[in-house]
């Protein structure tokens, strides 16, 4: 048998409380966290892809996309606070790197960035210290550290758009500019910011920076200096009813600027709850404009439609175009708008649109599907309830009532719900448009109810007692009564012959639904049971509880217990065909197990959501898993087997297209398309009469548009003839004017060459004279150079005879110096031969000194390795030690109380025991009151026997009757001896038991501290 995986499908909501959790990956493509998941959401297409979180992670605090839109960071807390980087680029949107802050201790990180060039990642550490790490994140190399804050918090940091040194820091009383320069973060800038809670910035060029604060105000700061400030909406006066009286007093309410972001014209940012404002940047330096608010739009079927008004906007993005803009808000909506079909729109005021479909804002608490369409039914604490469709991946319907609703049940046939309020249990119908209440229960609460498969059936949970109804007659057929404490779960058998319940007592009941009876029990009084399900076959059940364990149920007997670990579950389910059992956690996750159940644990867990699965569900057709929680998510899993394939069906499941639509509806209908058809047809002959009475218009403007057509090229063409004449005659004038100017210029050069031939005569004539004089001048110059030069070569001659002299002394004294030079070569050379033989000594030593210290140091390394790894074992141990201790300790606690319950009792019997021999030791003391009196009669006795001795002479008839009373009392007293004798032995006996229960009290005692001390 293939083993069931599933795979994720499709989630609708939105995770909130995490920093900057709405990203544009393309123009396409937004990213969002939901549940314990990122996800891929292309707007067009409506088809998601996630990137899951890491195992056991206790939740995002924040998302940050690279400039080159490349790469994601998301910030978790596992068992200490990591950042993930994934690679957007590969098809899985696998895992790159996952920093830390190293020896530094971090709880969690609550705001990143990604720097200009995508190299480096800031991240800003949360309280109590507050420190700003500086990485090379493809190296996971922590570049610089620094302290941002002393008491927090800080709400975003981001780099500079141009320059990776650059950092901007903002949050409660801090605006901080640092450089990084030298391994090191530098504050380049200090402002008073004491008063100031600066919730969000954006940088609008290289040196200005625009802030925004929770007083309404925005601040722009240029190279870390204060420029100008303005409230970004104007004060609203709000007078209470004392200060009607008085009017001089006011107050004022400013909204928050919670989200800002630059664009190329401008920066959009939040004005309060609900409203968006664009600014755009004047002609004038350094000032912007606001042109325009952008709302949130109200709800259609809300009873409060203006309460969709009242979000506040969390994080605003702008696509990569600068087309788009989106919103997140605190209710997990996404909202969009284009920016310039906004600025197309007249007026001050735009709306938001819904970027995806509307998504609960609060915990689900209530889930259930159908048979017959493939829809489903989710109500949550926001107190709306919501029919969605997992085949098309919309929100078909969406109503929300005045009370919050605590359960829900869909019914097999798609046409009818069933919501459990906090007054009355309501069965509505699903209209084509609206959902419409048309039967009330009395029953309050109601926390759980089911149809039957069938659908002739519903049972409602009014707290311990289980209501079950028919749905024809409304009539309530049997109260199940049996469960000590409130039910939890129910669930009917495939036929509808059986009804299962859990509670918090800790028992598991098999109902009959046509009886009443109750067919099965298991009961555990030390687990509180949460969900419960049924086999097909309707022989096994399958229930979760706090106890942490999957217990399998069976003729009132538990025949397999699977332990989950440390985690609580929360709700199970098994698909139809009973191969697959889907369990959810109390953190979020969803395990699948094979059945039948495996001997070892052996499950496949999926990261799901952020919080508590409260519901779980299996489609009839057992395609889909659906699962929601406490983190206001739904999610549409896939079951498929391991090769991908979908669970094969018994037969192909054909969906009804029918819906409900009430008679008075339909009229209503029925008579606003005869209206719009009868106005269809009356504007239709509007129209052609319209178009008839255009046809003439226009025909007789095109008349007289050609009459006008055909006089103007009438005269047109005699304008083109008169030109033509105009024409020839210019031409012929300019002829004319051109053999005029051409003979002119024929005579003008014939004089120029003639009184130019006589110029260059008189010229040539100055040359002649002046070459006779030039050669006369170089033939004197040639004797005086000659008799210069002999002058200069016996000059000459006697320099080198006196420079060759002073030569050969010169050469004298560079040989000398040339010996002497050498000799202190090789000294040198010795000198320094020495020198280095000493170094390479020195550095020999040096390096087998510290090739021991390595080898030493590595020892060490390995020695402190092995005792690492004998601590950790040890530490292991000990843990194991204690909680095996702990465990003993609890045993022991337990002994000892029973102990003490039988010292109690121990010492009730000694005091009984001391009463008795009180009363006994009185008894006894009589005794020998009457002993000692005895005595003395039997002397006064002696005495009077002595003289009646003397008189027994007469007395003898007397003696006979007294001797026999003497005799009844000596045996009187040996009687009481024999008594008094059995009354020391069992006061003896009772005084050793005593003892030895005092000994023992003792030594109990002893064993007592001994182990308090452990």
């Amino acid at each position: 048998m293939a083993t069931v995986v599933a795979q994720s499908h499709y989630i609708f909501g939105l995770r909130t409380g995490v920093r900057n959790n709405l990203l544009y990956f393309d123009e396409q493509t937004v990213i969002f966290p939901c549940g314990n998941n990122c996800v891929r959401y292309n707007i067009n297409q409506k088809c998601q892809k996630f990137i899951p979180g890491t195992e056991r992670s206790q939740g995002m605090q924040a998302l940050a996309i690279s400039t080159n839109r490349r790469y994601l960071a998301v910030s978790e807390c596992v068992e200490k606070a990591t950042i993930t980087v994934f690679d957007l680029q590969h098809e899985q949107s696998r895992k790159r790197k996952v920093l830390t802050g190293g020896e530094i201790p971090v709880n969690e990180f609550v705001c990143m960035a990604f720097s200009p060039d995508s190299k480096y990642l800031i991240g800003q550490a949360g309280g109590p210290d507050w420190t700003l790490f500086l990485w090379m994140w493809e190296k996971k190399k922590v570049m610089a550290t620094v302290k941002t804050s002393t008491d927090g918090p800080i709400n975003q940091i981001s780099f500079n758009p141009e320059d990776n040194t650059q950092i901007c820091v903002s949050g409660n009383g801090v605006f901080k500019i640092f450089r990084y320069a030298g391994e090191t973060l530098k504050q380049s800038s200090t402002f008073k910011t004491d008063t100031h809670h600066f919730l969000c910035h954006t940088w609008m060029s290289t040196e200005q920076v625009i802030a925004g604060t929770d007083a309404g105000q925005l601040m722009m700061f240029e190279s870390g200096r204060l420029r100008w400030e303005m409230n970004v909406t104007p004060v609203k006066k709000v007078y209470s009813q004392s200060e009607k009286q008085d009017s001089n007093e006011t107050f004022s309410t400013l909204p928050r600027v919670t989200a800002i972001v630059g664009y190329s014209n401008g920066f959009a940012c939040s004005a309060g709850p609900g409203t968006v404002c664009l600014f755009e940047k004047r002609e004038e330096e350094d000032q912007y404009k606001k042109t325009k608010e952008i709302k949130i739009p109200p709800e259609l079927f809300s009873n409060d439609p203006s309460s969709a008004e009242q979000q506040e906007i969390s994080t605003l993005c702008i696509s990569p175009s600068e087309e788009t803009l989106a919103a997140s808000t605190d209710r997990g909506q996404l909202y969009g708008i284009s920016l310039s079909l906004a600025e197309l729109n007249k007026g001050v005021f735009a709306q938001f649109e819904h970027l995806s479909h509307s998504s609960h804002s609060s915990v689900i608490t209530g889930l259930s599907t159908c048979i017959r369409k493939p829809l489903i039914a989710t109500c949550s604490q926001d107190r709306s309830v919501r029919i969605w469709n997992f085949e098309t991946n919309v929100l078909e319907m969406y109503k929300e009532f005045q009370e919050e609703a605590y359960s829900i049940a869909l019914h097999p046939t798609g046409l009818y719900i069933l919501v459990g309020f906090s007054d009355k249990l309501r069965l509505m119908t699903l209209l084509i448009d609206d959902i419409r209440t048309f039967k009330e229960f009395t029953v309050r609460s109601c926390r759980e109810c089911a149809f039957s498969h069938g659908g002739h059936l519903f049972a409602a949970v009014n707290g311990n007692v289980i209501n079950i109804y028919s749905t024809t007659t409304f009539e309530d057929v049997l109260n199940l009564k049996g469960h000590n404490e409130k039910v939890r779960a129910i669930a009917f058998s495939v036929e509808d012959s059986r009804l299962v319940s859990c509670g918090m007592d800790g028992a598991v009941y098999e109902w009959n639904t046509l009886t009443g009876a109750r067919e099965s029990e298991s009961v555990l009084k030390t687990c509180s049971y949460t969900g419960v399900t049924i086999s097909p076959d309707a022989k096994t059940f399958f229930a979760v509880g706090t106890d942490c364990s999957l217990k399998e149920i069976q003729d009132c007997q538990i025949l397999k217990e699977v332990r989950t670990g440390d985690v609580v579950c929360t709700t199970v389910a098994m698909s139809r065909s009973g191969r697959a059992l889907f369990i959810g956690t109390s953190t979020g996750t969803v395990r699948a197990i094979k059945y039948p159940l495996p001997i070892q644990n052996d499950w496949i867990e999926y990261q799901a959501h952020a919080g508590p699965v409260t519901k779980m569900v299996i489609t009839f057709d057992d395609q889909f898993l659906i699962t929601v929680s406490e983190d206001s998510c739904l999610f549409i899993w896939k079951i498929i087997d391991k090769e991908g394939q979908g669970l094969k069906r018994e037969k192909e499941l054909i969906y009804a297209e029918e819906i409900l639509i009430t008679k008075s509806d339909l009229e209503e209908k029925n008579k606003i398309m005869l209206d719009l058809n009868a106005r269809v047809t009356e504007l239709q002959e509007e129209n052609k009469y319209q178009l008839s009475l255009r046809d003439i218009e226009y025909k007789e403007k095109i008349n007289e548009l050609t009459e006008k057509c055909i006089q103007q090229i009438n005269s047109l063409n005699a304008e083109k003839e008169v030109l033509k004449a105009e024409k020839e005659k210019q031409q012929t004038a300019h002829v004319k004017s051109l053999s005029e100017v051409l003979e002119k210029h024929d005579k003008e050069q014939q004089d120029m060459e003639s009184s130019n031939n006589q110029k260059l005569m008189l010229e040539y004539e100055k040359y002649q004279e002046l070459q006779l004089k030039l050669h006369k001048v170089q033939q004197e110059y040639e004797q005086q150079l000659h008799s210069v030069e002999e002058s200069k070569t016996r000059a000459l001659e006697e320099m080198m005879q006196s420079y060759e002299a002073k030569l050969e002394e010169k050469m004298m004294l560079v040989t000398q110096y040339q010996d002497e030079s050498q000799q202190k070569v090789r000294e040198f050379d010795e000198y320094i031969k020495q020198e280095e033989e000493d170094i390479d000594m020195e550095i020999h030593e040096i390096r087998m000194k510290f090739e021991q210290n390595l080898k030493e140091e590595k020892k060490a390394n390995t020695r402190l390795k092995v005792e690492l790894d004998t601590t950790t074992k040890q530490f292991h141990v000990l843990q194991r030690e204690i909680e095996n201790k702990n465990l003993e300790i609890e045993k022991l606690k337990q002994e000892v109380q029973k102990l003490q319950s039988v010292i109690k009792a121990l010492e009730n019997d000694i005091t009984g025991l001391k009463t008795a021999i009180q009363k006994r030791d009185g008894i006894i003391q009589d005794k020998e009151k009457s002993i000692y009196e005895l005595k003395k009669k039997n002397d006064t006795l002696n005495k009077t026997i002595e003289v009646m001795e003397f008189r027994a002479d007469y007395m003898e008839e007397q003696i006979e009757p007294k001797e026999n009373e003497i005799q009844e009392l000596k045996e009187q007293m040996v009687e009481m001896e024999g008594e008094l004798k059995e009354f020391h032995k069992t006061n003896t006996q009772l005084e050793l038991k005593i003892a030895e229960l005092n000994l023992k009290l003792k030594n109990k005692d002893k064993e007592m501290h001994k182990e308090m001390r452990k």
